[in-house]
């Protein structure tokens, strides 16, 4: 039988295995919504958009209307399990530094730690001092710059620029290849991100990228600009690229 836990036997802010979690809270913790599996103690969890006697505490640590409606406050005393669909989770460190990562696999952070949206769409960047969890599929690669990664096995990088937009050069040559470029079929031996600078660049061990409601909020915005030709020619192509997975 495996060991059974409790309150006296949770590790204190460490996993309990590669896929749960455990925040000793004593205040307040920044939290994914859906992220909670479990607590002991006295907790509550309020949304972002409805702490109004938090407001000030909100707006001063979480810059990212974007993504508002997808976290919490937890609040209270006690030990809070955590976890994210079978996915790898670790804690990570910042101490004055920054940090942008997918806004799909951060699961928490301290109110130390101050969040915004990153220019990058589907990234958030933390800033500060200060823990936060993340979840990856597959364990995390730390890699220095200059380097060369597929889009979709990136977490985030610390400490160093934004990264740029690489297309390798025989599959640009054409119109076939500008053509399937606009209508996104696409892979990491096509496109890739270029980091440069000093930094530290963090990779899934999978191109597997968890899915990111609010991504979707913000493409759907930015649909509202474009004429009907636009809107049909998009519509084509997200129904050639449903046709493919299914």
């Amino acid at each position: 039988m495996p060991d059974v836990l409790n309150p006296a036997t949770l590790p204190s802010d460490d996993n309990i295995n590669p896929y749960a979690f455990c925040v000793d809270l004593d205040g307040r913790y920044f939290l994914s919504k859906g992220a909670m599996i479990a607590y002991y103690g006295q907790m509550r969890f309020e949304a972002l958009t409805s702490v109004s006697n938090l407001a000030a505490f909100v707006a001063a640590q979480f810059s990212s209307p974007l993504y508002a409606q997808d976290w919490v406050v937890a609040q209270g005393h006690g030990k809070l399990v955590l976890g994210d669909r079978g996915f790898d989770i670790n804690s990570y460190d910042l101490d004055d530094g920054n940090l942008t990562i997918r806004a799909s696999n951060l699961l928490g952070f301290a109110p130390t730690l101050e969040l915004k949206q990153s220019i990058v769409p589907g990234f958030l960047t933390l800033i500060g001092t200060g823990k936060f969890l993340a979840s990856s599929n597959g364990p995390v690669i730390f890699a220095e710059p200059p380097i060369r990664v597929d889009p979709q096995a990136l977490v985030g990088w610390a400490d160093c620029p934004s990264p740029s937009h690489h297309y390798d050069t025989n599959w640009m040559q054409g119109f076939l290849g500008m053509a399937t470029s606009f209508f996104g079929r696409q892979s990491g031996e096509e496109r890739q991100f270029d980091f440069t600078g000093a930094g530290t660049v963090l990779l899934q061990s999978s191109e597997l990228v968890m899915e990111d409601p609010a991504l979707l909020r913000q493409i759907d915005a930015q649909t509202h600009t474009l004429g009907t030709g636009q809107l049909q020619a998009l519509h084509a192509s997200i129904g050639r690229r449903l046709q493919q997975q299914g």
